[in-house]
């Protein structure tokens, strides 16, 4: 759906994984690896979640086709549920989309907390949004909160206010606008660290 490039979001956050010093990163919604195997290649060492057995299959064949086996790792995971790991034992986490997909407040506030849990002092959580400036915000089929459906898609838009709320634990370190694909969607790329 994406193409198989990897999304600007994940070369920004290669920049800042390396201004950091991280080598170790928790990928949550994998999808088809795309940013897992951009991040792997570049000698980050990434556990990538996945709610799709079908996802998960194709991360595994590519990490073998790669011989990418020593830095990745994947497992099937429905994000609605407590992560995996133990608490303050992740130097970060990355998500590209995955807090719009149909997930409620309620859903994210709960995955943020998780997240929190399991990051180090110091750790960074790295995901992208689509914000309500972007040209599908109130098309489609209004699902409740700021969830519309669109071509069988929900999506969850998020203002500004709404990625300030998911902070409780965490201070912003960047929220910045950037603009992918032909659409173009129009996403918030957003870095929070833990207290």
């Amino acid at each position: 759906m994406f193409g198989l490039d990897p999304s600007l979001s994940a070369k920004k956050a290669l920049e800042l994984f390396k201004e950091k010093n991280i080598h170790k990163i928790v990928e949550i919604g994998a999808g088809l690896g795309r940013d897992t195997l951009f991040f792997a290649k570049n000698l980050i060492h990434i556990t990538a979640l996945d709610y799709s057995p079908s996802g998960i299959d194709v991360i595994n064949q590519k990490t073998k086709k790669n011989n990418l086996s020593n830095y990745i790792s994947s497992k099937l995971f429905d994000v609605r549920q407590r992560l995996p790991f133990e608490d303050n034992s992740i130097e970060a986490c990355y998500s590209h989309m995955l807090y719009c997909m149909a997930l409620t407040t309620s859903d994210l506030n709960k995955l943020n907390n998780e997240i929190l849990r399991i990051l180090k002092p110091g750790g960074i959580n790295i995901y992208t949004v689509r914000h309500t400036n972007d040209g599908d915000f109130q098309n489609g089929i209004h699902i409740g909160e700021d969830l519309y459906e669109n071509d069988g898609f929900i999506v969850h838009y998020f203002s500004e206010d709404k990625v300030n709320s998911l902070l409780n634990g965490f201070k912003n370190i960047s929220l910045e606008k950037f603009e992918e694909g032909n659409f173009p969607r129009r996403l918030f790329f957003v870095v929070n660290e833990k207290n």
